[in-house]
């Protein structure tokens, strides 16, 4: 396990280095950040201590969105959490500064299409109000899908917290943090054979209608190459691989991992004489956002480009259209792609990990196995 820790400290140092590249280079600008994220975690502090009253807390950690439906699975999701962890105050964390930004000046509205402003936090903000609010234990569990990029981040930021290693978290007390039972939820798919074979059997009590009359197709996000984290693309591979146990209708594809975008995908239907017929599409992302109503259901002129067929500017929806199937996008009552969050089988994974959670300094033994038999090889 040398190499698999040793591949995690250097990810935790390049997260860390980068959260650290937001001030200014004037020391005078930097003074003045300091100055004010004193007053920003001071006044979320008063706030998490005025509505603390469990001894234990739940940061749940996300990407973040700007839909309104995203929100919505957000708030159900945390209602979820309420009630599997009765004892327990629930909060809910963005990683993406647009996504925070875009939600406090009210971009959204609510069921009855009233504006809502939410506050939403980075990780940072939020953990140290935690801290700050004396729990004995705090559940940290990660909403990604694959244990990848965005989920090392989380990693970093729980460890630094950890460490008290943030400017504004210097006056935490350090005994309270010696002694605070930290825990980390590992992302949805982080166990390759009972995690991806658990999703697989959910997708597949959700879906085997459609499997059964056509093609199923999710869209996964994925990660590049060099941002491929923990090696964790190859997860997608293996849901695909336990999908197909049950139908060789189920393909899986990502927007953003090399070999496995559409066209990939395409190519292994024909490759199984699927070339035309149904084909419906669904979004492998924990919220159905911006990548599931552009690049997955974006339709019309602007999501297709006849004279690139394999941009990444065409969405799956035209790109299959154009290939002779007849795609569909199913949707929820309110006429949305559903996110894993919404699927009831999908989220009580997500609960489980975090009910499972390690105490953080054993969090990471044994977790990807397969990585370290290809790194000897």
């Amino acid at each position: 396990m040398k190499k698999i820790k040793t591949l995690l400290v250097a990810t935790i140092a390049l997260a860390a280095g980068a959260m650290s590249l937001t001030s200014c280079d004037k020391d005078d600008d930097k003074a003045e950040n300091i100055v004010s994220e004193y007053k920003f975690n001071d006044d979320l502090v008063a706030k998490t201590k005025s509505v603390s009253h469990n001894d234990e807390a739940v940061l749940l950690v996300a990407f973040g969105s700007t839909w309104n439906n995203a929100f919505q699975a957000f708030d159900a999701t945390k209602a979820a959490y309420e009630k599997a962890f009765p004892n327990a105050d629930v909060y809910v964390c963005f990683s993406s500064d647009i996504c925070i930004n875009r939600a406090s000046i009210g971009e959204n509205t609510d069921e009855n299409g009233n504006i809502v402003k939410r506050d939403y936090y980075e990780p940072r903000y939020l953990l140290h109000a935690i801290g700050a609010a004396k729990y004995s234990k705090i559940y940290v569990q990660s909403l990604q899908v694959i244990p990848g990029e965005e989920f090392a981040a989380v990693v970093a930021s729980v460890k630094k917290f950890a460490n008290n290693g943030y400017v504004a978290s210097a006056h935490l007390d350090d005994k309270y943090l010696e002694n605070v039972e930290i825990r980390l939820g590992m992302p949805l798919l982080n166990d390759p054979d009972t995690d991806v074979k658990t999703v697989a059997a959910e997708l597949n009590k959700l879906y085997s209608a459609e499997a059964a009359k056509g093609a199923v197709a999710f869209m996964g996000h994925g990660n590049p190459d060099t941002y491929d984290t923990f090696k964790a693309n190859i997860r997608y591979t293996q849901l695909e691989e336990a999908l197909q146990t049950y139908s060789k209708n189920y393909y899986v594809g990502t927007v953003d991992m090399p070999d496995n975008y559409k066209q990939d995908v395409y190519a292994r239907m024909k490759q199984n004489g699927i070339t035309s017929g149904a084909l419906s599409l669904h979004a492998l992302m924990s919220i159905a956002g911006d990548h599931a109503h552009n690049d997955m259901a974006g339709e019309g002129d602007e999501y297709w480009d006849e004279e690139e067929e394999e941009s990444e500017d065409n969405s799956w929806l035209e790109y299959f259209g154009h290939k002779t199937y007849k795609v569909s996008v199913p949707t929820t009552k309110a006429g949305e792609p559903a996110g894993l969050l919404e699927l009831p089988g999908i989220l009580n994974v997500w609960i489980n990990h975090t009910k499972n959670a390690e105490v953080l300094e054993d969090a990471f033994h044994s977790m990807y196995p397969e990585s370290e038999e290809e790194e000897e090889k």
